[in-house]
């Protein structure tokens, strides 16, 4: 069974209540007890990372992929995805002409996976996957970043792109919203809704500041 097809049924199951007949029937499938092989090999990989900044991965639907797009529609510039999964938002982040379109991840499945994705896609070499720390990564040169994390992470992950990323950077938000900021937009319903946030906003806000400063 093709990685996409895999992803896809993956995506349909996600929210949704299955009787035991239903589950029966998945299991004796030959295409799911693949994908509980495939995500059982993938879903490690975070050994390195402290357990309070693991973020297990959950692939990424059309749909997130194409509210990922909108928000950053007119923009251009580098463009990274902290946690890039299966890769599919950087590869059409390249097409939509960010460049360099770069993605972080630490499983080094995921990253042949985003690599193969590449390489059938006819832009192998022209996006970029890196085994690398999201939390390691220097955000100082990016004005477009997208991030699909578990909401366990995102208060640190506020702290850090406030303090590295420039005025005229954009986060877009997967799944779970930042949590102490104001989103500038906001597209799509349930698992396909996407924050959009302007930095330059947050700072003048003052969104995000410790407890009891003053400044």
């Amino acid at each position: 069974m093709d990685p996409d097809d895999l992803e896809e049924l993956a995506g349909e199951l996600q929210g949704k209540t299955i009787g035991g007949w239903g589950l029966v029937q998945l299991a004796a499938g030959a295409g799911f007890a693949a994908y509980v092989v495939w995500a059982a090999v993938l879903m490690p990989g975070f050994r390195r990372v402290p357990l309070r900044l693991q973020v297990p991965y959950v692939p990424s639907s059309a749909k997130q992929v194409e509210n990922v797009m909108t928000l950053l529609k007119g923009r251009s510039g580098k463009m990274v995805d902290l946690g890039s999964g299966n890769g599919k938002i950087v590869l059409e982040a390249y097409k939509r002409g960010f460049s360099p379109a770069i993605g972080y991840e630490l499983n080094p499945w995921l990253l042949r996976l985003s690599n193969y994705r590449a390489w059938r896609a006819g832009c192998y070499g022209k996006v970029f996957y890196q085994q690398q720390d999201l939390w390691k990564v220097n955000l100082c040169d990016c004005y477009n970043v997208s991030v699909f994390l578990a909401p366990s992470v995102l208060p640190q992950l506020e702290m850090k792109l406030l303090a590295e990323l420039p005025d005229e950077a954009r986060v877009v938000s997967g799944r779970f919203p930042l949590p102490t900021w104001m989103s500038t937009t906001i597209v799509g319903e349930g698992l396909n809704r996407t924050w959009a946030y302007d930095i330059k906003s947050v700072r003048q806000t003052g969104q995000n500041k410790p407890k009891g400063s003053s400044e």
